[in-house]
């Protein structure tokens, strides 16, 4: 098991009405994280409903759903960006 600091950003922290949350988990992909964590509360199955309009970052980099969590620390989720 491996200790991860959860962030969330714009509508995902809104659906899941915290900012930020520690989470053990044995995932070893962000999308086994998002199993896990849509599993947790219905906010976190409604802010995970869509993953086409999720984002996620491991470690201040960007990264797919199918992107290896080993010796990832921090999981940040977010709505795709728009330039502008």
């Amino acid at each position: 098991m491996a200790r991860y600091d959860i962030l969330y950003f714009a509508w995902l922290r809104e659906r899941i009405a915290t900012p930020r949350e520690q989470v053990e988990s044995a995932a070893v992909t962000v999308a086994d994280l998002v199993a896990e964590l849509r599993a947790r509360s219905p906010r976190h199955a409604a802010a995970f409903a869509d993953l086409a309009a999720v984002r996620v970052a491991l470690d201040q980099d960007l990264v797919g759903m199918d992107a290896p969590l080993a010796g990832g620390r921090e999981i940040a989720f977010f709505p795709p960006m728009t330039g502008g």
